[in-house]
């Protein structure tokens, strides 16, 4: 499957340094850390998730 996301800011610029610094293009970083972020166990993929959504709840309500 493939998908796009749009990220701005800080978050694209520490995207693109952690990829310069493990020498990999940012969106094969990206998927790779969703791979990651997938394969953790339920009980800390359910912590993460609810981390991921705190933080970013008010930016998912303008865009639904």
């Amino acid at each position: 499957m493939r998908i796009s996301i749009d990220i701005t800011g800080a978050d694209e610029r520490t995207l693109t340094e952690a990829a310069e610094r493990f020498d990999v293009p940012a969106d094969e970083l990206a998927a790779a850390a969703l791979s990651d972020f997938l394969t953790l166990r339920d009980e800390e993929f359910e912590r993460a998730a609810q981390r991921v959504l705190a933080k970013h709840r008010e930016l998912y309500r303008r865009l639904g």
